[in-house]
């Protein structure tokens, strides 16, 4: 039996979007935003099954936003493949996919942008100044955009959550972030858009960062401090000659470095840690504990 696919309704103009979603919006529709980069694959997939199953309408945002790529980083050659998102989109019964160019998100240099505190300092924010400050900037352009009652967000990039949850909550923006877990591969990967990058030798090693995560996670369960766990989680590293580290931390919620855990946890605790293989840089990140307001 063939299967009949729904049309998905595409918009690249905030102007429009706006016009069609309005009168949705007065019946009391509940509204559920997936912000993307494009290059969808099945952790994307994770993000749009909530939203579809808690939410009246879904639209999935794809924007590549040149304001949060570096001097040397990969913007030129990042993953774009717009006819297969969009179908992507559509077996999932995607309502609506809003695909903005550059220049409707940035028609004229900005002179107003979202300054993060706190949980911007470390971890990628160390190595990419600035980038937390678009990526900010652009979920907020985003909101108004599309002005949903939730949006939903991966774990697997727990710093760029921990920023926006914080920007929603100092804000008052007017909606409810959804934490989702992280999706992986068989073997731990975390899967990103980035993983396409890693030749066959490559994708084979990338899995010892999950590894050292859990070798982590495993000492401070034990009993053992912080500084103990990341030691552990070092080695693993270091026994992969392919693998440059980046950082390795035990953070809280505000993803500040954790030096001791007490008896009673006030906060959620979580490892993050970033590595090198080859030209393409990993991330990934394992929670210890749940409290704080990372909580889903």
């Amino acid at each position: 039996m063939a299967i009949r696919l729904m049309a998905v309704k595409t918009f690249d103009r905030r102007e429009d979007l706006r016009r069609f979603l309005k009168p949705r919006r007065t019946e009391g529709k509940v509204l559920g935003l997936v912000p993307t980069m494009g290059a969808l694959h099945s952790g994307h997939g994770t993000l749009i099954e909530r939203a579809r199953r808690e939410c009246d309408l879904v639209v999935v945002s794809i924007f590549v936003n040149p304001a949060q790529f570096g001097p040397g980083e990969d913007l030129d050659k990042y993953p774009r493949s717009p006819a297969a998102d969009l179908l992507f989109c559509q077996v999932r019964n995607v309502d609506i996919v809003f695909s903005p160019t550059v220049d409707v998100m940035y028609p004229e240099a900005l002179h107003t942008w979202v300054e993060p505190g706190v949980e911007a300092e470390g971890l990628c924010g160390s190595w990419r100044p600035g980038h937390f400050r678009a990526v900010a900037t652009v979920v907020l352009k985003l909101l108004h955009a599309v002005n949903p009652d939730r949006a939903y967000f991966g774990r697997k990039d727990l710093q760029q959550l921990a920023v926006i949850s914080r920007m929603v909550e100092d804000l008052d923006v007017p909606v409810r972030i959804v934490p989702c877990p992280t999706h992986r591969e068989s073997d731990g990967l975390a899967v990103s858009s980035r993983n396409a990058y890693l030749n066959a030798e490559q994708r084979q090693a990338a899995c010892v960062l999950y590894r050292a995560l859990g070798v982590a996670k495993e000492r401070i369960v034990g009993g053992r401090s912080p500084k103990e766990a990341i030691g552990a989680a070092r080695r693993v590293l270091e026994l992969e000659p392919l693998v440059r580290i980046d950082y390795i931390e035990v953070v809280g919620s505000d993803m500040r470095p954790i030096e001791e855990i007490g008896e009673e946890i006030g906060e959620a605790v979580h490892v993050a840690a970033a590595i090198w293989i080859g030209d393409t840089r990993l991330i990934d990140n394992i929670t210890l504990f749940e409290q704080g307001w990372l909580d889903e």
